[in-house]
């Protein structure tokens, strides 16, 4: 066990032998802490939560109570294998929340990145890869082997299949079941998700040009008038497009394991 001289733990946190805290860790009461948990500086576990596995959860991240951290994939292919959770810094995983290490078939690993926010009961799934400022609203479910790249927002109460990648920027509606990919800045929405549309706001928010939007819009209705990969290719072998369009043609040419959400 390493536990830094400035870290505070509640006498009733159980800080198994072998795990490490960081400079300034707060461990609430009645936490339970793993032998080969890694807490940097600063991490906040509020109260009643629980890391295990071989997890490490990056500095001034905070998780708030009843959250189970780097328990056993809910996989009935796992077979004990020793698998990673790996969470990056300033993230903020609320109530209930769940997230599990990876599997021999996904790569050993889950990866979150930064600066995301986990809203209650949400679940984050073995070998999943998570970017950095990604919301799952509460109840949303990534399944395993899912990619859900930077700046993805999720509506509450939403569902992701498994293998299925959400390019950078993307909007999920609430009440959404997603089966297939979707691409960068697309907006998704419905009880089976069609792609209707772009994630303006989205867009707007982070500081996308006017020029910017009218390229996506325009590739966006090209997209739509035939089979996607095909449109893709012809497009991306046209004139020269700007960094949001060929960040979504490189997205659709790229290897999947799923079919496309199609423009509808």
């Amino acid at each position: 066990m390493s536990i830094d001289a400035s870290a505070v733990v509640h006498p009733s946190a159980v800080i198994e032998p072998g795990a490490v805290l960081g400079a300034d860790v707060r461990v609430g009461p009645f936490c339970v802490v793993g032998p080969k948990v890694v807490l940097a500086a600063r991490v906040v576990l509020k109260s009643h939560v629980v890391v295990a596995g071989d997890t490490e959860i990056g500095e001034d991240t905070v998780v708030y109570p009843f959250a189970c951290i780097g328990e056993a994939p809910q996989d009935l292919k796992y077979r004990g294998e020793m698998s990673r959770l790996q969470i990056g810094a300033r993230n903020r995983i609320r109530e209930y929340v769940t997230m599990n290490p990876g599997t021999e078939g996904g790569g050993l690993i889950t990866r979150v990145g930064d600066d995301c926010l986990f809203m209650a009961s949400s679940h984050v799934a073995h070998d999943a890869q998570i970017g950095n400022r990604v919301i799952l609203v509460n109840g949303v479910a990534i399944a395993g082997h899912c990619i859900i790249e930077d700046d993805v927002l999720v509506g509450g109460l939403s569902g992701v299949h498994q293998f299925v990648r959400i390019g950078r920027g993307a909007i999920i509606g609430g009440l959404t079941m997603v089966t297939a990919d979707v691409i960068p800045y697309g907006l998704v929405q419905g009880p089976r998700g069609a792609l209707e549309g772009l994630n303006l706001i989205g867009l707007k928010r982070r500081g996308a040009s006017r020029e910017e939007i009218s390229e996506l819009r325009a590739l966006y209705a090209a997209l739509g008038a035939g089979t996607l990969r095909e449109t893709a290719r012809k497009a991306a072998e046209g004139d020269a497009v700007g960094p949001k369009a060929r960040e979504v043609l490189d997205f659709i040419l790229g290897p999947s394991d799923r079919s496309f959400l199609s423009p509808q």
